[in-house]
């Protein structure tokens, strides 16, 4: 991301932000409410226009991609708050939808493989059930499965544990921390603090629509320099 500006009217949410990630960093994004995380997230995979600036990923200028953006957005998986599962399909459904959709496999393959992502996230017993039948847990480790079955060059995970119960909220993160282990390129917002500290590569910090400060995990959370950064932390750490 190069200076990448966004405005909604005379709002200005997104304010110049620079920002590399490199293949198999995983970088999380931390921050108050309303300091633009979620808009930078999902300005990464086209889902929000920039206003100015340049976004490439793998090479390819998103920012101003057009039609091409769908292509573009094959290599970028997505997992949302919200699950965003298709609540009249069952959880093989929902993963195999997009591999069978756009051709990249048949469906005893897309099948087979979304098995095998199932396993990974711990569910190779839910394939035939429906979303409703799932806990909020569950819903968002099958949208982490669906996400991976289109074999992603990158992760974006915006807040995928905020709408769940504190129970499920582990199961969530273990994939997550599997995924990284593994090497998979991931950006995520989240405000599990504990969860950046120990899977992030960097931690960046969001104020006003601005990056005040990024850095290891050590850094950010040990030696915090920006004032807003140090209190901050300490209303977030002391909740």
């Amino acid at each position: 991301m190069k200076n990448v500006n966004k405005s909604y009217g005379d709002n200005h949410v997104i304010k110049g932000v620079d920002l590399k990630v490199e293949d198999n960093e995983v970088v999380v994004l931390i921050g108050p409410s309303g300091a633009g995380k979620s808009t930078v997230l999902r300005m990464m995979n086209g889902l929000e226009t920039t206003t100015s600036g340049e976004i490439y990923v793998d090479g390819q200028d998103i920012a101003h991609a057009g039609k091409n953006i769908d292509a573009i957005r094959e290599n970028i998986g997505m997992v949302f708050q919200h699950f965003n599962l298709f609540p009249n399909m069952s959880v093989l459904d929902n993963v195999t939808l997009a591999p069978i959709e756009l051709g990249k496999k048949s469906k005893a393959e897309a099948q087979e493989e979304a098995r095998t992502f199932l396993e990974v996230v711990g569910l190779t017993d839910k394939a035939d059930a429906m979303p409703a039948s799932l806990s909020g847990g569950q819903k968002q480790r099958v949208a982490i499965a669906r996400a991976l079955a289109m074999h992603p060059d990158i992760m974006l995970f915006d807040e995928p544990t905020s709408a769940l119960d504190p129970e499920m909220v582990g199961d969530v993160l273990g994939v997550m921390r599997r995924l990284a282990k593994q090497g998979m390129t991931m950006v995520i917002v989240t405000h599990e603090m504990g969860f950046a500290k120990e899977v992030a590569d960097r931690v960046v910090f969001f104020g006003d629509g601005k990056i005040l400060e990024a850095g290891t995990p050590t850094e950010i959370f040990d030696h915090p320099q920006h004032p807003r950064l140090q209190t901050f932390l300490k209303q977030v750490l002391e909740a």
